[in-house]
């Protein structure tokens, strides 16, 4: 009668080389790759923003701006890109309606960038009473 092999765990040969090395994980992983998707790229550009008009506009300072996804509302207008809270000193401006409703054939990275930066400014200007055109060096 032949005889079976019933050996469940793997040879030693087989999972180590011939040092013992062969098999082993990396002691230090590959780096991660950075985060890249549409709502980081979003907040980066808000921050981006919101430091060139800080260090432009002193009464910027203190505000705080802060990311929403949807307005709880519609105003008069209609679907609200940000909101202004003077009392606290506070800009929301919201994700969805900024990055989702631009004109048709514009909706790409270039136009979107676009969108937020301007969204920003217009929300920043609104905020200090001034044109949004008026914000740069030397233009205070």
């Amino acid at each position: 009668m032949p005889r079976r092999r019933t050996s469940a765990a793997p040879r030693r040969g087989a999972r180590h080389g011939r040092h013992g090395r062969l098999g082993r994980s990396e002691v230090v992983r590959p780096p991660l790759p950075p985060l890249d998707g549409r709502i980081d790229r979003f907040d980066a550009t808000i921050g981006s923003a919101v430091e060139f008009l800080r260090s432009t506009w002193p009464e910027l300072q203190e505000v705080r701006f802060e990311i929403g996804g949807l307005p709880a509302t519609p105003d008069e207008d209609g679907i609200p890109r940000w909101r202004i809270d003077r009392d606290q000193r506070r800009i929301v401006l919201f994700r969805i309606p900024i990055e989702r409703l631009l004109p048709p054939g514009h909706d790409d990275g270039v136009h979107r960038r676009i969108a937020i930066e301007s969204a920003v400014f217009r929300a920043a200007a609104e905020y200090v009473g001034r044109d949004p055109w008026e914000f740069g060096p030397g233009q205070g």
